[in-house]
């Protein structure tokens, strides 16, 4: 008989024979898991988990979900309403979530959970919460599994993409019970025991609904119930089967079950109607919970197998898959399909069910850097999509969302909208309303959100008309504002180059493109506060927190001009004073501006990390190492970027060093340890830094195939000796995404130190808006 024993790194089968006496012999033959095992199983969702509100490791939470799914579903240790839904050092599970929370400091809305217990029924989170063991818990991204010790109950769920199946297997008892929590903030709840059903909604939010929002739920139970009550603001109602009020709820109890008995619920809701939560119920209406789960782990084996990575490092691939799973998470697709097939939403902008796409639970701030590029070389047709929800956004609204969970939320800065849209265009993104983007683009570019100061442009008849927001005219964050909006003014002036708009539309874009420079310093090198009759802001600390900037001070600032390099090379003095600026973010030490302000996150993360004044925990900063591949030193990008990849990103529950935001740092990851980054989206063009791994295959969605070669005997072969296109030797400092898109065979020799002839030349660098114009 054989004996097949799974471990991390091999899959051993024992080959098991009797001999006379009865002692038994094992002989093992090894087979390598890495041959073996599929894209998902390399995936842990605690990455990111041990976080708190003082230090964030990613605040993630385990999204138990389909690839951007309307809902996910998590445990719940935190307290209801807390955005720090789970955290791994917790000891008690609450309940099981159905969440949109996109990141904790944006929280959640339309939230509800399930919980099963013995014994006398309980409603509050304190009492039915149980013990558990992270050595008793099963986390994938379509399954999960714990034992709840208290209650003596396994909880096991599988998502489909608007519904879910939850499998509670219960010991023997006559007090088995499941309790469903629609949450406080306006909830209804009703018990059908004719029909083993409970309906319901939850209209618990944080911001950006409108007044009609309700999230509506359906559970269908494979059992009838013995007993039913409704609970309200706690209070427990025996046999009251209907309950609206501030926080509604409902238990539900089954009569004599035995040990291992298994008691199944099938979970839907809708943004629309109930009778569109029951039509969301049919995904899984008909399945057994294990067909739930096949079809979970085939589409995240689909999704996450379209980069296939070969590699003798498990960790570094553990790593790699739980980016990619991240980076395919948000944005989620807010959209559902009605009875006679068609795609609907409801608009978390005017409270209407409108026709077609909706995509939400995004921040661009964040994702415009790396997250969307990575959508359109791997995944181009969901981002076909995500353009038409942008499209629809616009028209319901009247502005691009900058940040959206659901609706428009008071979150960040920028008009970064501009350059999502605006890689989409460049990189052939079909099938949307091209021309409605156009006239959006220019709205928000003259025209701030009357609500709050995160949608359009806050402060834009200052940066209109100074080329930049002063200090001192009460718009907070005015130097990174006028940074990023000359950025987007780049991207606004690509797109409608690319459409085929004339110079007379397009020509103030360019021209504010260049408003960078307006806030360069040439005493200190640096981006600096300036006010409006022109004077710098005195008493200027580069390393200071201040409010100047966003989560960040002028050395993480002064290199956000992604369009722009040469420009910015050019005011700082030429190549190597713009080396000598990059060297000197690694060497200040961390503990610099610290005290500048009231401690935050951001600032703790860069402090810990002992990296300098260089801080990966937050987005600004993130491209500034690839810079030195427009100064003709691309071997010290090479160093960095590997040294950030192999100290910052790690397959443990603390495995990030700041937030991840909605696959923003995890796309950073992916792209880098392929060797290219996409420094100016909206360019067209992906920087070389450090591949990884030994061999990576892109599967594009053409039926292209893009391989990568890196092979490397030692760790510390972290710089390219050589590379190669098609056979050809490439000495570019950069890629086109349209060679990509032909298929290509890359190979890169790797070596201990550094090639300084290779990538030197000024041809060799990659895109700066200036060399355009010369």
């Amino acid at each position: 008989m054989y004996f097949r024993m799974a471990s991390t790194k091999t899959r051993i089968m024992f080959n098991i024979k009797k001999i006379t006496g009865g002692v038994l012999f094992l002989f093992a033959s090894h087979i390598s898991l890495a041959q073996q095992s599929s894209p998902v199983d390399y995936v842990n969702p605690l990455i990111g988990t041990e976080s708190k509100y003082e230090l964030s490791n990613g605040n993630t939470y385990p999204a138990i979900a389909r690839p951007w799914g309307m809902n996910f579903w998590t445990p719940q240790t935190g307290n209801m309403g807390d955005g720090w839904v789970y955290t791994y050092t917790a000891d008690k599970i609450k309940g099981f979530k159905q969440t949109h929370q996109p990141s904790p400091w944006n929280n959640d809305y339309g939230q509800f959970s399930l919980m099963p217990m013995t014994g006398k029924p309980q409603f509050d989170q304190e009492k039915r919460a149980s013990w558990f063991s992270h050595k008793a818990e099963v986390v994938k991204p379509y399954y999960y599994s714990v034992y709840l010790a208290d209650h003596d109950v396994t909880t096991e769920l599988t998502p489909s993409q608007r519904a879910a199946v939850f499998q509670f297997t219960f010991p023997k008892t006559e007090q088995a019970y499941v309790i469903i929590d629609a949450f406080d903030k306006g909830s209804y709840i009703k018990v059908i025991p004719q029909e083993n059903k409970i309906i319901g909604y939850s209209t618990k939010n944080s911001g950006g609904v409108p007044d009609n929002f309700k999230n509506y739920f359906v559970i269908t139970f494979d059992r009838p119930f013995s007993y039913q009550a409704g609970v309200r603001n706690g209070n427990i109602k025996d046999n009251q089967l209907e309950i609206q009020d501030d926080h509604a709820g409902a238990i539900i109890g089954f009569p004599s079950l035995k040990r291992g008995e298994k008691v199944m619920a099938k979970v839907a809701s809708s943004f629309i109607s109930f009778e569109q939560a029951e039509l969301n119920l049919n995904e899984v209406r008909s399945k057994t919970f294990e067909q739930v789960v096949d079809e979970g782990r085939k589409q995240w084996n689909e999704v996450l197998g379209r980069v296939q990575v070969e590699d003798k490092n498990v960790d570094r691939l553990r790593t790699f898959y739980s980016c990619l799973y991240r980076s395919t998470l948000f944005p989620r697709d807010f959209s559902e399909i009605d009875g006679s097939g068609r795609r609907i939403h409801y608009s978390p902008y005017n409270g209407q069910v409108l026709p077609g796409e909706m995509f939400t639970d995004t921040g661009f701030w964040d994702t415009f850097r790396s997250l969307f590029p990575l959508l359109n070389l791997l995944y181009p047709s969901m981002n076909d999509r995500m353009q038409e929800g942008l499209v629809n956004a616009y028209k319901e609204s009247g502005y691009l969302p900058e940040w959206s969970s659901p609706g428009h939320r008071a979150s960040m800065i920028g008009n970064n909208s501009a350059s999502v849209v605006a890689d989409a265009l460049v990189t052939n993104r079909t099938g949307y309303d091209k021309e409605i983007l156009w006239e959006a683009l220019k709205h928000g570019a003259h025209n701030a959100y009357p609500k709050h100061s995160s949608t359009g442009r806050f402060g834009h008849e200052y940066y209109n008309k100074l080329g930049y927001i002063p200090a001192d005219v009460k718009v907070d964050q005015n130097v990174a504002r006028s940074l990023e909006y000359a950025y987007n003014d780049w991207c606004i002036y690509e797109f409608g180059k690319t459409l085929g708009k004339p110079k007379s539309e397009t020509a103030i874009y360019a021209q504010r493109a260049m408003n960078y420079k307006n806030l360069f310093d040439p005493t200190t090198k640096l981006m600096r506060g300036k006010k409006a009759d022109g004077s710098f802001v005195a008493n200027f600390d580069p390393s200071a927190w201040s409010r100047e900037y966003t989560e960040g001070n002028a050395w993480h600032w002064s290199f956000c001009v992604f369009h722009d390099p040469q420009g910015l090379i050019d005011l700082m003095g030429g190549n190597k004073s713009f080396v000598s600026m990059l060297d000197t973010v690694f060497v200040i030490p961390s503990y610099e501006g610290m005290k500048s302000r009231s401690m935050i996150h951001e600032m703790r993360e860069m402090q810990v990390m002992n990296m300098g004044q260089y801080a990966h925990g937050n987005q600004p900063i993130q491209h500034m190492p690839y810079l030195y591949n427009y100064a003709a030193e691309p071997w010290k990008a090479q160093y960095w970027v590997r040294k950030i990849m192999d100290k910052l990103y790690l397959p443990t529950p603390d495995g990030y060093c700041g937030d991840e935001d909605n696959g923003q740092t995890s796309a950073w990851y992916v792209f880098s340890s392929l060797g290219f980054y996409p420094v100016s989206p909206g360019s067209g063009e992906y920087v070389i830094g450090s591949p990884q791994f030994d061999n990576v295959t892109l599967k594009l969605e053409n039926g292209k195939e893009v391989r990568i070669h890196a092979k490397q005997e030692r760790v510390d072969q972290v710089y390219v000796n050589q590379l190669s296109w098609n056979g050809k030797t490439y000495e570019k400092n950069y890629i086109r995404y349209s060679d990509l898109l032909k298929g290509a065979n890359l190979e890169f020799k790797m070596s201990t130190e550094p090639n300084k002839n290779r990538g030197t030349k000024k041809d060799d660098a990659p895109y700066s808006f200036s060399n355009e114009n010369r």
